[in-house]
């Protein structure tokens, strides 16, 4: 309550992936042929969409989801994780005869981790579902990832703008992007991976990731580059750039970082705060879930 009235809660919609994550705990990651033992695994909740969604959740945004699932154990797993986390989830499908999404994850003892995905029902997501004044009623925002076919976030993107809400691309993983779907980003935010095979400058560094930044913004309106442990940087197009060293913590696990900041970059932004100072919210988000057992 503010002032005796109830506060907005700004309405965010994510169109993205959803996947059964099984998480392994490990001293290494394993290079090709080999075997390491590792200390043990347990199941969670994720894909980039899913986590997104509830990270803007938890960041005080309302969030609608627009996803797929199987008809199977892993996608009534997923439905129960998006109502745990507070996202309206009435718009994801759920697909017959088709599985679910699913990942497997290795995090080695430095925090670090490697993973491989398995699309399943995400992949059959259908463009239509991303239309419609009531999924768009009052919406400041669309995130969208690249853990779904292009055709569907071309779909979303223009909807999004016919409702004038804002476009944030989370390009991860990298794909080239269509001519199409270029114009209509907003907001782009990359890792130093992504933002090398965008820009084509080799990110190892805050220096490099502002130079990347740069680049990319005379293709994009505003774009963030997050450069891991050295911190992220965001800029304007037009504008000097913001360059956030990391906040100094205790790395448990990176894993969801990347999504975290997203959806806490984009509830930030969509509430009204400036770019820059959204910027720093999510990267003191980020900073705050690596210090904890990844649990998203």
């Amino acid at each position: 309550m503010i002032g005796g009235t109830v506060s907005q809660r700004h309405v965010i919609v994510v169109v993205g992936s959803l996947h059964y994550d099984i998480m392994v705990d490990a001293p290494d990651r394993p290079r090709k042929g080999e075997t390491i033992a590792g200390f043990s695994w347990h199941p969670k909740f994720g894909g980039k969409g899913g986590n997104q969604a509830i990270a803007a959740a938890k960041a005080g945004a309302e969030v609608r989801m627009v996803g797929a699932v199987g008809d199977d154990m892993f996608g009534r797993f997923l439905l129960d994780g998006l109502a745990a986390g507070g996202v309206d989830a009435s718009r994801v499908a759920r697909i017959a005869g088709i599985g679910s999404g699913m990942s497997v994850a290795i995090s080695d003892s430095g925090g670090d981790y490697g993973a491989v995905i398995v699309s399943g029902a995400n992949g059959l997501l259908d463009p239509a579902a991303t239309i419609g004044k009531r999924l768009w009623q009052g919406a400041r925002a669309l995130i969208l990832q690249n853990e779904i076919p292009e055709a569907i976030n071309l779909a979303a993107a223009r909807a999004a703008k016919e409702a004038k809400a804002a476009v944030c691309l989370n390009a991860a993983p990298y794909r080239a992007l269509s001519p199409e779907l270029t114009p209509l980003i907003d907001l782009l935010v990359v890792n130093a991976i992504e933002a090398e095979e965008v820009s084509g400058i080799a990110v190892n560094d805050l220096a490099s990731a502002a130079a990347a930044a740069h680049r990319l913004a005379q293709a994009f309106p505003s774009v963030v580059v997050t450069a891991g442990g050295n911190g992220a940087v965001g800029i304007e197009r037009g504008r000097n750039s913001k360059v956030l060293p990391a906040l100094p913590v205790a790395v448990v696990s990176t894993h969801g970082a990347g999504d975290v900041f997203t959806g806490a970059f984009v509830t930030a932004f969509a509430d009204g705060q400036p770019f820059h100072e959204s910027v720093q919210a999510a990267n003191a988000a980020a900073a705050a879930h690596i210090t904890q057992q990844s649990v998203l």
